[in-house]
């Protein structure tokens, strides 16, 4: 199989002309637009954190980034599902179940950079999922989390353009020094959900691992 993790070190998969990214980033914004509809307009929805929340994505971004080079993409996503079991047990939105949410969300964006520089027919024989998948799965976990919590549609706007802006950007460059990265997806956020937040997740069984 080809070494894509030497293709996203070497920034190959960054160049901002290339289809491949943009079909990337077309994917990730159509996720992204799913969970919007989702959003509550009701008065009960949840209210504003009492944390920061920029600063509780960047402590899950590097967390991830430590999980993704030492455990590999499959036991990554296990501890996502463990994290969205344990904190969906909360009665309210909590700083920690967030955090899960933003790994979810960052570890899917990696994965499908990744899965889109491998053929179709290598994943198939694999039994790897498609980009389309992982980031169709993603949305339905993602939707039904913020959903869970009655979100509103402008607070999962602006936690998914902190994910963009100041998550994905110190979870790529800590999983990958001195790569170039790739273009943020377009500022969209994730359909009506199809289980629970507590229902396992949806994870690659063929991810590929990280050697050191």
């Amino acid at each position: 199989m080809t070494d894509v993790r030497s293709d996203i070190v070497k920034g190959t998969v960054s160049v901002s002309g290339s289809r491949k990214v943009a079909h990337v980033r077309g994917l990730l914004a159509l996720g992204a637009a799913a969970v919007i509809g989702l959003g509550s307009t009701s008065l009960a929805a949840a209210h504003d954190p009492g944390w920061d929340q920029v600063e509780n994505i960047k402590e899950a971004a590097t967390r991830l980034a430590q999980m993704q080079r030492t455990q590999g993409a499959t036991k990554t996503f296990g501890f996502i599902d463990a994290c969205y079991r344990t904190h969906s047990l909360s009665s309210e939105y909590t700083k920690a179940f967030e955090a899960c949410i933003a790994q979810d969300y960052m570890e899917t964006q990696i994965l499908t950079m990744i899965y889109s520089r491998t053929p179709p027919d290598v994943l198939k024989r694999q039994g790897a999922p498609t980009p389309k998948m992982l980031v169709e799965t993603m949305s339905r976990r993602v939707g039904a989390a913020f959903g869970q919590y009655k979100v509103p549609k402008e607070k999962i706007v602006a936690f998914q353009r902190n994910v963009d802006e100041h998550g994905f950007p110190l979870f790529f460059k800590t999983l990958f020094p001195g790569a170039k990265l790739p273009p943020r997806p377009a500022d969209v956020v994730p359909t009506q959900p199809e289980a629970a937040p507590g229902s396992p997740t949806t994870a690659p069984d063929a991810a590929p691992e990280k050697k050191q």
